[in-house]
């Protein structure tokens, strides 16, 4: 999703609670990662691997100045003949220490073991853990912040996930440079209305 459907489906959404809670989420999401300094952390599950969303979040970071905002993400069958940004295991959450953020996507409670097991060690070792899922259970018992996506609602996650990541970069920009950035997003990505889909990142 670019930066014209994207604002479309603002428009869309206007006046309904999701543009306030992913624009909410995206700030606590871009203040963490900033004000901490530690780097961002992106998991998902073993059914479900939020490369989209990471694949986002790294133009985001290029187009807003905010290089924090730029993922590692951690996959559950990571092998280390895969590229480098994609070669990043679950080992990686044990190391994960304070100042750090870890953001899981999941959409639905994840089992208890390997993955939240590990966030929880993550959280004891004091990183900031949010959570993008169904809200309720352990998972989002452990995170600091969590935006709810449950099943059946009017907004699907991957949908959700456009939103926040769009959130993050403009909300990046000084006071009075988001509006010109948006646009000069907008004219660029304009002309990609009919390219073929990315490639997985």
């Amino acid at each position: 999703m670019d930066a014209v459907r994207v604002a479309w489906l603002r428009e869309v959404l206007s006046g309904t609670e999701w543009l306030g809670a992913t624009r909410r989420f995206a700030g606590v999401l871009r203040g963490s990662v900033v004000s901490h300094g530690g780097g961002l952390l992106l998991v998902g599950t073993p059914e479900y691997e939020p490369w989209h969303l990471a694949a986002h979040l790294v133009d985001e970071a290029a187009w807003s100045g905010t290089p924090e905002l730029a993922p590692t993400l951690v996959r559950h069958d990571a092998r280390p003949s895969d590229p480098a940004h994609l070669a990043v295991g679950l080992g990686r959450l044990e190391a994960a220490r304070r100042g750090e953020t870890l953001l899981v996507v999941a959409p639905e409670e994840p089992e208890p073991a390997p993955l939240l097991g590990r966030v929880h060690e993550a959280r004891r070792a004091g990183a900031t853990v949010l959570a993008l899922g169904p809200g309720g259970g352990e998972l989002a018992a452990m995170a600091h912040e969590t935006l709810a996506v449950p099943e059946g609602a009017e907004l699907d996650l991957d949908t959700v996930q456009h939103l926040v990541s769009a959130a993050a970069g403009e909300n990046a920009l000084p006071s009075g440079r988001g509006r010109g950035r948006f646009r000069d997003r907008l004219s660029r990505l304009t002309e990609l209305l009919t390219a073929p889909p990315p490639s997985r990142w």
